[in-house]
């Protein structure tokens, strides 16, 4: 039996691929701040799935944390088939006027985690000939977005990151994938403090969470390096700055995003 370990397992889409994965037999590994929160959806899939679980509460933004992480899962004896790196966070706003730590802290989970967790997995992934790594991203990684400037470069690095790690391990037998979803049916605009007019019109547009991961595991299956799930609406969003200027869409979204501060 398998086993894949999520970060920002507790809720959102991590959740939702912690519940398929389940279903799927797949023994799990859940990485997220609140014990209580992984103590409930563990006990909840292994009563109802027969698998094992195993919670590591753990603020990926503290120093060390990727490697207490493996450190954990390597004096326990468990090894990483698929590493899921969800763990990530936005804020709306003007840079200058947002949090400086905060910001700094965004950087650190969205970025630093995931490439330190990915460095050392990857490497055992490597040895045995065979691994599977999914890198949570988003449609903003395909275009400079004002008033969300930080959360869509961090997704942008992701994006770029992902598709050459998918190039230099296809050899390995590693497969990597960057999943770049849309407006999801998740707490994220909320908890970011977009204006409520921008929740609501993002709330239209929603992908469910369950779309969200068969289709990110079923384009890993495929060996695919990116994977933008969800209707034409997300594929829009992608690919319209790979035909205008620059200049244009980031001026879009500063007229979209800056008018209703």
């Amino acid at each position: 039996m398998t086993t894949a370990l999520i970060t920002g397992a507790s809720a959102g889409i991590g959740a939702a691929f912690a519940q398929e994965l389940a279903a799927r037999k797949t023994n799990l590994v859940l990485v997220a701040r609140s014990q209580t929160k992984l103590e409930q959806l563990a006990t909840q899939l292994q009563t109802q799935y027969q698998i094992q679980v195993e919670i590591i509460p753990q603020d990926l933004t503290a120093p060390q944390a990727a490697q207490t992480v493996f450190d954990t899962l390597n004096s326990k004896s468990i090894a990483i088939d698929l590493l899921i790196n969800n763990a990530g966070f936005g804020e709306y706003g003007d840079f200058l006027e947002l949090d400086r730590e905060r910001q700094l802290n965004m950087i650190q989970l969205n970025i630093l985690a995931l490439v330190d967790l990915t460095h050392l997995f990857l490497s055992q992934m490597r040895q045995r000939g065979s691994g599977n790594i999914i890198n949570m991203s988003s449609v903003a990684a395909f275009q400079s977005m004002p008033y969300f400037s930080v959360y869509a470069a961090t997704k942008s690095f992701i994006l770029s990151f992902s598709e050459a790690l998918w190039a230099e391990n296809r050899k390995y037998g590693v497969r990597v994938i960057a999943v770049c979803p849309g407006p999801t049916d998740t707490n994220f605009f909320t908890d970011a403090e977009f204006p409520p007019i921008l929740v609501n019109i993002a709330e239209k547009n929603y992908t469910s969470t369950k779309v969200v991961v068969r289709e990110a595991l079923a384009a890993i299956e495929q060996e695919h390096p990116v994977i933008v799930p969800g209707d034409l609406r997300n594929q829009i969003l992608a690919n319209i700055p790979r035909f205008l200027p620059r200049e244009a869409i980031t001026t879009f979204w500063k007229t979209v995003l800056g008018s209703r501060k």
